[in-house]
């Protein structure tokens, strides 16, 4: 048996770890996956080549990168029985906050958590898949993650047009205190369910670290509505919740490019 380390430079948190594993699903080769989200390393352990390992982990454009090749005799890996509970545990959490997010953001007029929400629901379909295909076919899973995939792109496209429209009108200022006050909640949420996830790792990495959660990219997209609130209070401007939405769609059209590449 082989192990390969990949360094992974945008695997941020354990929704790009559940991509991976997706991609990486159907290779019968692999006997193992091991994740080390704050270093932002793979390591897989499988028998044969690594050609197509390597090349679905590079489809995935999350800057993965082959560090390291050598033979191995570990074959004891240890299965984590609680993952599936864990899973319908941060799904919950997502789905929870994408109605919440979407509810208030059209309430208080901030596209910044319109967009937002839009990235709680590309979480969620990640996990969703995850496990609603489990023991089913790999075709399935494929199938349903280009459902997922062209339907988060069809929503962020609504919002970029939704933005634009705001963006030449003449539109009431959001209300930034709700902007604010649910961004401060969805940041709590977010590391919630990092927190839980990490629950299923070893006792070393049982624990929150700041390097993990601080390069979370939903972390700093719950910082980045925080900021245009107390912007739009203080410049009297729907531009700067305007611009944190359109940076959040992008972000949320890059996730379902992804997504996409797990059913190719």
């Amino acid at each position: 048996m082989n192990k390969t380390i990949f360094e992974i430079s945008k695997m941020d948190c354990p929704s790009e770890e559940n991509l991976i594993r997706m991609k990486l699903d159907g290779i019968s080769s692999i006997a193992n996956l091991d994740f080390d989200i704050p270093n932002r390393k793979l390591t897989v352990f499988y028998n044969g080549e690594i050609d197509e390992i390597e090349k679905s982990v590079i489809e995935l454009n999350l800057g993965g990168k082959k560090i390291s090749t050598e033979p191995t005799n570990q074959t004891d890996f240890k299965e984590n029985k609680n993952q599936k509970k864990l899973l319908w545990s941060v799904l919950a959490i997502n789905f929870a906050f994408f109605i919440i997010e979407m509810t208030t953001g059209m309430i208080s007029k901030s596209m910044g958590l319109v967009a937002d929400s839009l990235d709680m629901l590309a979480d969620s379909f990640v996990y969703g898949i995850s496990l609603f295909a489990v023991g089913g076919t790999l075709i399935k899973k494929k199938r349903i993650a280009k459902l997922a995939g062209y339907f988060q792109i069809a929503l962020a496209i609504i919002g970029f047009v939704e933005v634009l429209r705001r963006f030449f009108g003449a539109e009431k200022l959001p209300d930034f205190s709700i902007m604010i006050i649910v961004s401060v909640f969805a940041l709590i949420a977010n590391g919630m369910c990092l927190y839980i996830l990490q629950k299923s790792k070893s006792k070393e990495e049982a624990h929150m670290k700041a390097s993990m959660i601080f390069t979370s990219n939903d972390v700093i997209i719950n910082l980045g509505v925080i900021i245009a609130g107390f912007l739009v209070n203080s410049l009297q401007s729907n531009k700067p919740d305007l611009i944190i939405g359109t940076i959040v769609f992008i972000l949320v059209i890059q996730g379902a490019v992804r997504i996409l590449k797990i059913g190719k």
